[in-house]
């Protein structure tokens, strides 16, 4: 997936989570959610993947420090369902895209063994 379209999904994703759980406003995100955008979009910078990255969800290489990874998880858990309600043509393209990334995955995996 292109670098510029996961920030803008995770970026919603966040914003989305610290509207509802920080009180934050739209467009705006408290300090937390600001630092782990930045912590992301460096993350993301520094793939060996590139833009054929999967998504970190089906990634075999978790880059993530544990205290990141587990904040992330749960604006992800959050944040996820509520996406086809506020953004549904980037949630269902999404979740598309997830599933396909997936099972493409798990066959290139079957070669190998």
């Amino acid at each position: 997936m292109e670098k510029e379209r996961e920030l803008k999904i995770v970026a919603l994703m966040i914003g989305l989570y610290c509207k509802k759980k920080h009180g934050g406003r739209r467009g705006t995100l408290c300090p937390e959610c600001t630092e782990l955008f930045e912590y992301v979009k460096t993350r993301r910078e520094k793939c060996p993947w590139g833009d054929g990255k999967p998504f970190c969800s089906n990634c075999r290489v978790h880059c993530y420090k544990k205290e990141m990874r587990e904040r992330i998880s749960a604006v992800m858990r959050f944040s996820g369902p509520r996406m086809a309600l506020y953004h549904p043509v980037i949630a269902f393209r999404h979740l598309a895209e997830t599933k396909k990334q997936k099972n493409t995955l798990e066959k290139e995996t079957k070669k190998k063994a």
